[in-house]
């Protein structure tokens, strides 16, 4: 009976500045860096995704190439494998994370569970080896890759928490219709004890 952490493509082409940046997904790397501070060790294994691109191609049909993206199933050229935006945030504290995985190598991939390990390791793999059996979701973009995450979640049989406070989507409406359809797939929406007053160790707002 273990339980996981999955920290969705919290990435610098995903964040504020980025090609595809997100409002609001600095605030999340450091709200989501406290609750690592915080409860890092009451899970048995934390993962993280994220989109890691060929640079060479257009993945499937994901990069819009000469076409304008249509931003649904088409997108700027973004999160290509090696190059800073494909990093981390930087106020992502990595340290805690016990699994990297990478998704998006030449197909068009949303959810972390098509990600593999450096070592080409399958995430579902990797879940099944640490006996997981529930798994809390935070991350980028509540909308798009933590919601396609935690429907593959669901679908593999694990209790699902998107944890509210630890997301941030593209757009507000279609991220609420996103924790609504988790919902109905009977995962479970939560928040943090990540207040927004509390402060970072340099005094920034969370």
């Amino acid at each position: 009976m273990a339980r996981a952490l999955l920290i969705v493509d919290v990435q610098n082409d995903f964040t504020e500045g980025g090609p595809l940046g997100v409002t609001g997904g600095a605030a999340v790397a450091r709200r989501i860096s406290a609750f690592l501070g915080r409860h890092a060790d009451e899970y048995d294994l934390i993962v993280a995704s994220r989109d890691w691109h060929h640079g060479d191609d257009d993945n499937g049909g994901h990069f819009a190439g000469t076409a304008a993206p249509d931003f649904v199933t088409t997108w700027p050229v973004h999160c290509v494998a090696g190059t800073p935006g494909a990093d981390y945030h930087p106020d992502l504290d990595t340290a805690p994370i016990d699994v990297h995985v990478f998704k998006g190598q030449g197909t068009p991939d949303y959810s972390a569970f098509q990600g593999r390990t450096e070592g080409g390791v399958p995430l579902p793999d990797v879940l099944v080896e640490h006996h997981v059996t529930s798994v809390d979701v935070v991350g980028i973009a509540t909308d798009h890759c933590v919601r396609a995450s935690a429907l593959d979640a669901l679908t593999a049989g694990y209790a699902v928490e998107v944890i509210d406070d630890l997301v941030a989507g593209v757009d507000p409406e279609r991220s609420e219709r996103a924790l609504d359809e988790i919902r109905t797939a009977g995962g479970h929406i939560g928040t943090s004890d990540m207040d927004e007053g509390l402060a970072n160790p340099g005094g920034a707002v969370l």
